[in-house]
């Protein structure tokens, strides 16, 4: 972490057992966070359970109400429900609570932040901040340099996302299919209503009355709520892949003003957080496999879209487990070190 002062933090992760709770630690001792106790919260089918930090095991502690008697920072991954129940109880306790569930996301007393697009909006928090979903993470990332100097009128989106997103059930069940199918066995679907070895599923997700299903309209939201542009018109269609980690985003972009390709291409090398990998012709673009581990957002594929008035047209990729969830809990709270908020 750069710029850290002498102070250190008492830590709780909230879901250490959990795939991204895992990352929440890895992150900390990889960035150099300042941490002085970090405590590993879990279920109580969890406890007494280790997980791997800094080189050495901590034990895993049963959440309860008298979890946080003394954390400073607390960083959730547990799911909604226990964000909801255990959050506020944090907050009450003293600890700056980072929350990576949808409990709190478009709560309007709480900031949505991804420390490079709104990281200013961490002033406003009243003991939580939440991390946006793994998706509008990336997306923001990209389209906030866009915004600045062109102006944003829609957004198409559709997003390929890795079995990781759902958690690593179902990455244990697409590596038992595509045994399965390697063997000339069936593939078994239990934890994802479809298979999903060698298949493409547009759903997996609670859906809504009109259609769309839960994660299509977190994206929507949370995209305008992060951008501060509540009007937005954005349309997404979520699709779960075959992929262990990383989610792809195929983008299209209308924008107020007029920008070439090799403009936008300019904008994005700028941005912080952002690499540009564009060069189909030589096969130069960003894919899962090669970007799972990083932490930056990938871009390629820039070009004209010729179906709209000032359309732009781009594929995204980032590892979901990281800048999609972990890493960006961990740079908001350094965000907050920084602003002072959290001292």
């Amino acid at each position: 972490m750069s710029g850290a002062s002498s102070r250190r933090f008492n830590v709780a992760v909230v879901g250490a057992t959990g795939v991204v709770g895992q990352e929440m630690l890895k992150v900390l001792r990889q960035r150099g966070f300042p941490v002085a106790e970090v405590r590993a919260l879990a279920s109580e089918r969890s406890a007494g359970q280790t997980v791997a930090y800094n080189g050495s095991r901590l034990e895993v502690r049963a959440l309860d109400a008298r979890s946080f008697e003394g954390v400073e920072l607390a960083l959730f991954s547990a799911g909604a429900g226990i964000s909801k129940e255990f959050a506020p109880i944090a907050a009450e306790a003293g600890a700056l609570v980072v929350d990576n569930s949808s409990a709190w996301r478009m709560a309007e007393n709480c900031p949505l932040v991804v420390p490079e697009v709104n990281g200013e909006d961490i002033a406003d928090n009243e003991g939580i901040i939440a991390n946006p979903n793994c998706c509008a993470i990336p997306l923001a990332m990209v389209l906030d340099p866009i915004r600045r100097v062109a102006g944003l009128e829609r957004v198409v989106v559709a997003t390929y996302q890795s079995a990781s997103g759902a958690g690593k059930p179902l990455v244990d069940e697409l590596e038992q299919q595509t045994r399965a199918i390697a063997e000339g066995g069936t593939p078994m679907a239990s934890v994802y209503p479809k298979q999903l070895a060698q298949n493409v599923v547009p759903g997996g997700w609670a859906m809504d009355a009109d259609g769309y299903n839960e994660e299509e309209v977190k994206i929507v939201n949370e995209t305008r709520k992060i951008l501060h542009l509540p009007a937005l018109r954005v349309a997404v269609t979520c699709v779960r892949v075959p992929v262990p980690v990383g989610h792809g985003e195929a983008v299209f972009i209308e924008t107020g003003e007029s920008l070439s390709p090799a403009q936008v291409r300019e904008l994005l090398v700028a941005a912080p957080g952002v690499t540009v990998e564009d060069d189909p012709a030589a096969e130069v673009y960003p894919t899962p496999a090669e970007v799972a581990g990083q932490d930056d957002v990938f871009v390629g594929r820039i070009r004209s879209d010729p179906s709209a008035r000032n359309g732009i047209a781009l594929w995204i990729v980032s590892d979901n487990l990281r800048k999609g969830a972990a890493l960006n809990a961990v740079q908001v709270a350094e965000r907050a070190i920084e602003m002072g908020v959290l001292r």
